[in-house]
Order: C-alpha cells, then structure tokens, then sequence
C-alpha cells in the first residue's frame, strides 16, 4: 500500500505544483479495436493544465489514466482468465523555451507507470524526450529530437523529427515519425485529419500462466502503426467532440520476460479502431 501510494504521489507531484493556471482542458475517449483474435477496449481520461510564464517560457502538464479490456475471441488460451484487464497512468510535463524569434526547444518529461492489477513503484519508468525546433517562416517548421518511449513494444531511446507546413488558412501538413497528419479545417468549428501514427505500450504482469512453460513471463507487449481518419467538432467556445476512424497495421501482442526475451506470440493480426471523446477546454 505504501508503495502504491509513493507511486501516486510521484505521478502527481508535477500537477501539484501548477496550480492557478491560465488554462486547462478535460477529456474523455473510448476506443474499441477488434481484430479476428483479440479485441482491446480502452477507456481513457486526461486533466491537462498550461501556463505562460513569460515571453519565451510555457508549460503544459498532463495526467492521464487508461483502462484497457482485452477479449481473447476465437483461441482457448490455457490463460484465458488472465492479461485482460490492464492500467496505465501517465504524468507528462512539457517545457517550451523560446530561444530567440525562429528557435526554441521543448523537454518533455514523462512519468509512467503500467501495470496489469496492482500497481507498484517497479512499474514505473521515465519516458520522454528534447527536441529542438526551427521556423523558418509564418507557413514552415522543422524539429527533431530524440525521446524515449515504448513505441515498437520496446523501451528505448529513438530519433523524432516533423517538417510542418500551412498550406493555407484552412490546411496543415505535418510530415515527420512517430506522428504525421493532414489536417483541414472548414469553418471555425469543424476539423478533419487523417493521422499516421506509431504506436507501443507494455504491461508489467502480476499473474502467471498456469503452464509451466510461460511462467517465467513478467511483461505484456503489444504495438502498432495506426491510420486514422478522425472528425472534431467544437459544440461551443468550451465543448468538443470528436470521432476517429481507422486501420492498425502489423499488431503484436506478446509476452516476454524480465530480459526481453519472447515468451508467447499471440500472433494477432492486423484490425480496425474506433474511437469517440469528448473535450471541455477553458
């Protein structure tokens, strides 16, 4: 229990220190993604809050916690009953520090803690990263970085990089990894993009497989590159909704052991998402 809360409170301790902020926003998204084999529900909520300190400083930070189901659909696993139900809370604070007129960089520090049903201070790892980003004029900007993630079903330091160009009033495009869009927006309250992005997570277990032969397993690893289509839709000067459409490609879904070693391929095969939220902005 003391371990539980330490983790809480260090999860937290970014979100304390922030308050009386110019700006914060609330979210809440559920996400359905069904494949021949395995079915991943997920419900998420994310309080964000953000300030200007000055001219050339802001930061942003956001809490966010992921509830995850997974339905084994057409196998019989022999640990059916287990690594279906899977949590994940997150504390990301973001530091933008503007250089001079065309430069700035921005530090994200990113606290994270999954876990399958208990949480503990050994679930928790510190993802995050620095990037560096250039305008050359009011249409076009450069950044790239590095940042350490679990993309790939993988924790480890990877490069980032986005080319992003106003077309027109109306029209991004953002051409970089793990993330990039084109979003176009019709009238002050509709926007539509289609995304690509990479995607990974992993899941420190508590229970054991029942066969001998996977009880050494400790992690559930699974990621993706999803492209979606996705609509949002301002209600009012603080209400939004949104919807999103889309594909993953090349899913894994696997167990591994403590060395990263593979212990169970679920071979899952590659599926559609669903996802709608709602967003208060203030």
């Amino acid at each position: 229990m003391r371990i539980k809360i330490f983790t809480i409170l260090l999860l937290l301790f970014s979100i304390l220190k922030v308050s009386g902020q110019n700006s914060y926003s609330l979210d809440l998204n559920t996400k359905t993604a069904p494949t021949e084999k395995i079915t991943r529900n997920e419900t998420e909520v994310g309080f964000t809050v953000s300030k200007k300190i000055n001219s050339k400083n802001t930061f942003t930070n956001t809490i966010r916690y992921t509830k995850i189901g997974v339905n084994y659909e057409l196998e019989k696993y022999a640990f059916q009953d287990n690594f279906t139900d899977f949590s994940s809370i997150a504390n990301d604070l973001t530091i933008k520090h503007h250089i001079n007129e065309k430069t700035s960089f921005t530090l994200d520090i990113k606290p994270t803690n999954n876990f399958e049903k208990s949480m503990g201070f050994s679930d928790l790892q510190l993802l995050g990263g620095l990037q560096i980003n250039y305008k050359f004029n009011e249409s076009n900007s450069l950044s790239a970085g590095v940042q350490r993630s679990m993309l790939f079903g993988k924790t480890n330091l990877l490069p980032t990089f986005s080319y992003t160009q106003q077309i027109n009033q109306n029209t991004v495009v953002v051409i970089g990894f793990p993330t990039s869009l084109v979003s176009y927006s019709n009238t002050t309250r509709n926007t539509f993009s289609l995304k690509n992005d990479f995607q990974g997570a992993i899941y420190n277990l508590d229970s054991k497989d029942l066969d001998d032969n996977y009880n050494k397993t400790t992690k559930m690893t699974n990621s993706q590159m999803a492209t979606t289509f996705e609509y949002v839709r301002s209600i009012d000067t603080y209400w939004s909704i949104n919807f999103k459409g889309g594909y993953g490609f090349n899913n894994k879904f696997y167990l591994t052991d403590n060395a990263g070693n593979l212990a169970y391929d679920f071979n899952n095969n590659n599926g559609y998402i669903f996802n709608i939220g709602i967003k208060f902005k203030h």
